[in-house]
C-alpha cells in the first residue's frame, strides 16, 4: 500500500461537515489538497488514498501541474465521479471572464 507524506486523517471527515451549495448539493467541507504532490505517480498515488480512506473533495489549482495525475487518479479509484468534488483555482494571468472559461 502506497505510504502519503501527505496528511490523510478520515477521523476529519464528518458526513456532518459539509457546505450546502445553491442547488441544494452537500459538499464536503475538508478537502485533501494536492500542492507539493509531484505530478507523476505521487499526485496519483496520493489522491488515490485520499479517496481510498474517504475524502470526496480533491483541491488543486493549474499552478501544482499535477492536473493529470489527479485525472487519472480520480478515474481510477471506483468511485463515481458525480460522488467527488474537485475545487481549483487559476493563475492570475486568467483575469477576465473569457480567460477563465478557455482555462477551464
Amino acid at each position: 500500500m502506497f505510504k502519503s507524506k501527505f496528511a490523510i486523517d478520515p477521523s476529519l471527515l464528518h458526513k456532518d461537515s459539509v457546505y450546502t451549495l445553491n442547488n441544494g448539493v452537500k459538499m464536503p467541507v475538508i478537502g485533501f489538497g494536492t500542492w507539493q504532490a509531484k505530478d507523476g505517480e505521487e499526485a496519483y498515488e496520493s489522491v488515490k488514498a485520499a479517496l481510498r480512506v474517504g475524502y470526496r473533495h480533491i483541491d488543486t489549482a493549474e499552478a501544482y501541474h499535477n492536473e493529470e495525475s489527479v485525472g487519472r487518479a480520480i478515474r481510477d479509484s471506483g468511485i463515481p465521479r458525480e460522488e467527488i468534488f474537485v475545487t481549483t483555482k487559476l493563475t492570475n494571468t486568467h483575469l477576465t471572464y473569457e480567460d477563465a472559461k478557455q482555462a477551464i
